[in-house]
C-alpha cells in the first residue's frame, strides 16, 4: 500500500477489533470506527479514527478480528502544511489515502499530534493518539 504508517515506537500494544471478513486491509492503513468497536479502512476527512492496522487482514479469509494501534508514534505522510504541535486529522476523501493534514480549530475528530513540522507531500512524525474533538 502507499503511505502506509509506519510503527517508529511502540507505546502500547494493539488491541483486536472487529472487522468484515469480506475486507482487506493492509498493514499500516489508517481505520475508522463503528459501532461495535468494528475497524474499517478510512475514506472521509476527519473520521473518527479507531487506530492504524498492526497486521494485514486478507478478504475472505475466514477472520473478523484485527489488531489495532490506538498508541504509538508514526512516520506518516503529509497532505497539507503541518507545524509541529499541531493536531492531526484524516484526509482521505481530499487527498490520497492515509494522509493526514492538519486538524481544524473545531468539528473534526483528531488522530493525533505532529511532533514534526512538515509540507505536503512529506512525512512526519505523528503521535497517535485518537479521540473526537469537541464542537465548538
Amino acid at each position: 500500500m502507499a503511505n502506509e504508517a509506519v510503527l517508529e515506537v511502540e507505546t502500547e500494544l494493539p488491541i483486536m477489533f472487529t472487522c468484515a471478513n469480506d475486507t482487506r486491509i493492509e498493514k499500516g492503513a489508517i481505520l475508522t470506527l463503528s459501532d461495535p468497536m468494528t475497524a474499517e479502512l478510512c475514506t472521509t476527512d476527519g473520521a473518527v479514527v479507531a487506530g492504524i492496522a498492526a497486521e494485514e487482514k486478507i478478504a475472505n479469509d475466514g477472520k473478523t478480528k484485527i489488531a489495532v494501534y490506538r498508541r504509538g508514534i508514526f512516520k506518516m505522510l503529509a497532505g497539507t502544511s503541518i507545524t509541529a504541535g499541531q493536531a492531526v486529522d484524516t484526509h482521505a476523501a481530499t487527498g490520497a489515502t492515509n494522509e493526514v493534514a492538519a486538524a481544524p480549530a473545531a468539528g473534526d475528530s483528531v488522530l493525533g499530534l505532529a511532533l514534526e513540522t512538515a509540507d505536503d507531500g512529506h512525512t512526519l512524525l505523528v503521535e497517535l493518539n485518537p479521540r473526537v474533538r469537541d464542537i465548538a
